[in-house]
């Protein structure tokens, strides 16, 4: 975690989708961090004549409450002209559906999430000034990257979902070699979903000899065709979920334990959604906290994160998860890792899913 006794910014900060799971998990962690500066302001954001709009003023006495020592000015609107914020948070819409009977697909969530996207990118491009960063975590995250950036320009509009990817695939490396995440250095590029692309060549653990490492993923990845990880993922999803309506969910997860690890990164969140009561509300905020505090903090950082690309890696011109050079005015330059031509032709792969190329 940063300092930011020294670090901190006066931005303020907005949450779109306060109320939901996901964003009452990140308003508690920013002001339990204390991410935001007490002389800075929080917008709680819901939606107008719906129940987040009653529950919206609960929470945000609950907050104040509990976080009065140095909380910031803690406000709320139930209308997107009203957003008014230097960093814009998206965890508003539907989610994935929790009947099992029906197939978890992110596209789907499109023709639901796709309007509201466009209706606050239009209200904060309506704004005079200087246009917000927005950090996008609502599904389908690509779309929503697309439909800000369009509005607000490339480099303030980035999506988180490659991040917290990127996290569970750390923590699996690290559930798998015995020792902590912090000690694991990787990413997951490409898409947020089942065309997800774990770079497996630029892993690095502390502590663990380089000949143990790679002895190590080269079982994890013996006898799989990595240009078919996607198909491993829908199957995988579709294999243990069936346990789940079985009312096997204890076999479902110890099944899930045994493969490989990013395998496990991309279907377990599926079981945590089908059986927690919640979407993965935990981490999807904790991914957006750690974004949030490089924005805010003045510092740069090198992080996978969904952008629109126009050329800057290997001549893509469209949303796609890379590395990219992440800082407080957006992000910068895409930074350019060694990976295998199997892991670009899986990027390109991916890029071409997402881009309907």
């Amino acid at each position: 975690m940063l300092n930011f006794s020294t670090m901190q910014s006066l931005r303020s900060v907005a949450v779109v989708g306060a109320a939901g799971a996901s964003g009452r998990q990140l308003v508690t962690q920013l002001l339990d961090r204390s991410t935001i500066h007490a002389d800075a302001r929080l917008q709680l954001v819901g939606h107008r004549g719906g129940a987040s709009e009653h529950e919206l003023r609960g929470l945000r006495a609950d907050l104040r409450d509990a976080f009065a020592d140095d909380a910031p000015t803690i406000d709320l609107t139930v209308d997107a002209d009203e957003v008014d914020a230097d960093v814009v948070v998206m965890l508003a819409g539907a989610t994935v559906a929790r009947d099992l009977s029906v197939a978890p697909d992110r596209a789907a969530l499109a023709a639901v999430n796709g309007a509201m996207f466009e209706e606050f990118a239009d209200a904060l491009a309506g704004r005079s000034g200087e246009p917000p960063i927005v950090i996008v975590q609502s599904n389908p995250v690509e779309l929503g990257v697309q439909v800000f950036s369009e509005r607000l320009g490339r480099s303030r509009v980035i999506g988180a979902g490659a991040w917290s990817d990127s996290l569970r695939f750390r923590r699996e490396i690290a559930d798998s070699l015995g020792v902590r995440r912090a000690a694991v250095d990787a990413m997951v590029l490409g898409q947020h979903g089942d065309n997800m692309v774990p770079l497996w060549s630029r892993v690095s653990v502390e502590g663990i000899d380089d000949d143990v490492l790679s002895t190590w993923i080269d079982s994890q990845r013996d006898g799989r065709d990595p240009l078919a990880l996607a198909t491993e993922i829908a199957d995988n999803k579709s294999r243990l979920l069936k346990m789940v309506v079985d009312g096997s969910a204890e076999q479902a997860f110890s099944e899930c334990a045994l493969l490989p690890a990013d395998l496990r990164a991309a279907v377990k969140p599926f079981l945590v959604h089908f059986t927690s009561g919640h979407t993965t509300e935990i981490v999807t905020a904790h991914a957006v906290a750690e974004v949030l505090e490089i924005v805010l903090s003045g510092e740069s950082r090198v992080m996978p994160l969904q952008v629109n690309l126009a050329g800057e890696f290997h001549d893509m011109h469209g949303v796609c998860a890379v590395p990219v050079v992440l800082g407080s005015d957006g992000w910068s330059d895409a930074a350019m890792p060694g990976c295998t031509d199997q892991e670009l032709a899986m990027l390109l792969s991916a890029f071409a899913a997402i881009n309907g190329r």
